[in-house]
Formats: C-alpha cells, sequence, structure tokens
C-alpha cells in the first residue's frame, strides 16, 4: 500500500468499508481509527517510509515513543492508537497484503493506577451522626439514606449488591450478612450490633409504614430502590460533610477498605470481605494506607520532612 495519498488511497477507503460494514463499528469508533491510522501513516511519510507493507515492529515502537515523547499522549491514548493499528494490520493480512502484524510485538505502556478516593474518619462521623431537625422525629426516607450510608460504610458493598439485600439475607442470631456479588459468588460479611439494631428498626417501621417488601430497601411506593437513586442519595448526603472531587457509593466501598487495613486487618480477609476474585484488586488500598502512612510519619517526626 503506497503512503503518496493516504487520505484518497484505495485501501483506506476497503478499510473503512470493513469497519462499517462488517464489524459494523459505531461511527465514532470508525472515526477514530482511521484519524490514529492515518497519524501514523504521516509518521511514516516523515521518516522516508513509503509502503506500509513493510513496516516492522521497530517502525511501531519509535512511533509510541514519538506519541510519549514528543506529543504527549498518554498511556491511554497510546494504548488506543495501538489497538487502531492492530485492527488495520489484522485486516492488512485477512487481505493477503500482509504476512504478520508488527503492532502485535510492541508491548503497550502501562497505564498508571490511581489511588482510590476515601472518606475521613470525621467525615463519617458527621454524615452518620443523626442528628434531629428542631427536636422532630426522622421520617422513613431519612431512615432508609442513613442506613444506606451505614451500610456501605460497615460491609464494603458494591451498590448493586446493596439494591439487591433482602432482609431474609441477614442473620441476626450469628450477626452476619449474606451478600450475592459478581458471577453469583456467595460471601458472609459479619456486623456489629449497631447496625443490626438499625436494620431492624427501619424494618419494623417501613412495614408498619408501607408494608412489608422482598428487599430491604425501598421507595416510598414499596418498589426497591436502583443504583442511580443510591448513587444521588450518597452524593446528596455525602456532599454535606466532604469536599472529595468525588461522593459516591464507590468511594464509601473504597473507606471500608481502608479503614479496616488503616487498622492493620489482614489483607486477605479485606479482599473475602470486598468479594474481590484476585489480591491484586485488594492491594491498591494498601498504596493508599501507605500513603496515609508516610503523611504521618513526615508530619509526626522530627526527622521525617
Amino acid at each position: 500500500m503506497s503512503l503518496a495519498n493516504p487520505h484518497t488511497t484505495r485501501e483506506t477507503e476497503r478499510y473503512e468499508r470493513y469497519l462499517t460494514t462488517e464489524r459494523h463499528a459505531a461511527a465514532l469508533t470508525t472515526s477514530a481509527y482511521l484519524r490514529d491510522l492515518r497519524q501514523f501513516i504521516d509518521y511514516l511519510q516523515a521518516t522516508g517510509k513509503d509502503d506500509i507493507a513493510k513496516v516492522t515492529a521497530q517502525d511501531v515502537r519509535r512511533w509510541v515513543l514519538t506519541l510519549m515523547d514528543k506529543e504527549g499522549d498518554t498511556p491511554r491514548s497510546v494504548r488506543r492508537k495501538l489497538s487502531s493499528l492492530n485492527s488495520f494490520f489484522r485486516f492488512e493480512m485477512r487481505e493477503g497484503k500482509m504476512t504478520k502484524n508488527p503492532a502485535r510485538l510492541v508491548i503497550v505502556p502501562k497505564m498508571a493506577k490511581t489511588l482510590p478516593y476515601f472518606f475521613q474518619e470525621k467525615e463519617m462521623d458527621a454524615a452518620l451522626d443523626r442528628q434531629e431537625a428542631n427536636g422532630e422525629e426522622e421520617t422513613l426516607e431519612e431512615m432508609r439514606d442513613q442506613l444506606i450510608l451505614d451500610l456501605f460504610y460497615q460491609t464494603g458493598m458494591r451498590v448493586s449488591e446493596l439494591c439487591n439485600v433482602k432482609e431474609s439475607d441477614f442473620d441476626y442470631s450469628r450477626r452476619s450478612l449474606k451478600v450475592i456479588g459478581k458471577r453469583q459468588k456467595e460471601r458472609r460479611i459479619p456486623l456489629g450490633d449497631g447496625i443490626i439494631a438499625s436494620v431492624r428498626a427501619y424494618v419494623e417501621r417501613r412495614n408498619a409504614e408501607i408494608g412489608g417488601t422482598e428487599r430491604l430497601l425501598t421507595r416510598m411506593s414499596g418498589e426497591a430502590v436502583y443504583p442511580r437513586m443510591v448513587y444521588n442519595i450518597v452524593k446528596e448526603h455525602m456532599s454535606r460533610v466532604s469536599t472529595l472531587g468525588k461522593r459516591s457509593p464507590h468511594v464509601l466501598r473504597h473507606t471500608f477498605a481502608s479503614t479496616l487495613l488503616n487498622a492493620g486487618a489482614d489483607i486477605y480477609a479485606v479482599k473475602e470481605l470486598l468479594g474481590h476474585a484476585s489480591l491484586a484488586s485488594t492491594e491498591i488500598y494498601t498504596h493508599s494506607t501507605f500513603a496515609q502512612l508516610l503523611k504521618t510519619y513526615k508530619q509526626a517526626h522530627p526527622r521525617g520532612s
């Protein structure tokens, strides 16, 4: 395939037809793939290459370095562009224009792991401190919202798991909660006396006001709460006590894990409580807790700075 006029070349047009008619790629996806391909072709032209069929893995590696060093692309952007090249080279191999895929031999740059957000203990204390406004008794809705925050903080459940919890999932005698996680994997989470008392008080009042339901947490109509609704409830309440950029149910899950690890909990136990399939998913919290320890050390130790 000649690079003389990459924007009008017949091969590029055939590749575009392949994306839209055979792969049924969305218009934006097709546009992105072609844009990435043309950027690579422009780079090849600048280096004196005139035939894309002769591209080597070394050519692709040099392009990746150019993207990161001179263009300032992020690892995420580079990974996407390599994916675009992979798709194109596979097409060329299918068409018999190339015998191997040079992009397949290039190691994609690792994406930097972002540390999880979590709320401070004082913020959680403020959020969970029940203060009756003007001495008035809290409504059932307020009681439910408070329980949602408390359950997230004390169990580390995912929002989908919380929405699906039934009263029958609680074992009051054993002080535990059965949770059905991803891939229908079941786990048991221990509970303290306080949260058990809160659940029982809420159920008793809910049954009295709107009747018994299968799901634990419901709307005032008796229908179960849903993820977007729970997200909005958490965001509204945590916005009152925290200036954290993210204030979502997942941040409460992070807070649960970080709180346990900061208190010296075994990482394998935290893994089981969170329902993680791999320890690698749990280890991200150790980076967060170490960062907190380092901050404390620098503040407290006379030679820490």
